[in-house]
């Protein structure tokens, strides 16, 4: 059977961006929760506890935030390929799973997309 890839897990990341299908809606920044899977190309027992070596999710997380926040879209499946693509291109990454969920309807909890995509 063959091993797992080791992963790296950014949960319920706080994000601001103008999305919506209405100009009303993408008038303000809403908020919206990013959750990430990533698959270092290097594994875990090959760090050598060095940084360099890793994914740094703190930069990770600085560039998903900095994205989100830049312009505006209409729909969540386009930034979620966005964020997908943008890790894939700067980080050290086999594969990349991101959960994007929005606040907006107001008889649910939230509403979202999950992608994963391979190098």
């Amino acid at each position: 059977m063959p091993l797992q890839p080791d992963k790296i897990l950014i949960s319920k990341l706080e994000l601001s961006t103008r999305i919506g299908a209405t100009e009303k809606e993408r008038s303000k920044p809403q908020r919206m929760v990013a959750s990430i899977v990533l698959e270092p190309s290097v594994g875990f027992g090959e760090l050598r506890d060095r940084l360099a070596r890793t994914v740094d999710y703190d930069a990770v997380a600085q560039a998903v935030k900095a994205h989100a926040a830049d312009g505006e879209r209409t729909l969540i499946e386009t930034l979620v390929e966005e964020i997908a693509s943008l890790l894939l291109r700067r980080f050290a990454l086999n594969a990349v799973e991101v959960e994007l969920r929005k606040f907006f309807l107001p008889d649910a909890e939230f509403t979202g997309v999950r992608i994963r995509r391979e190098r």
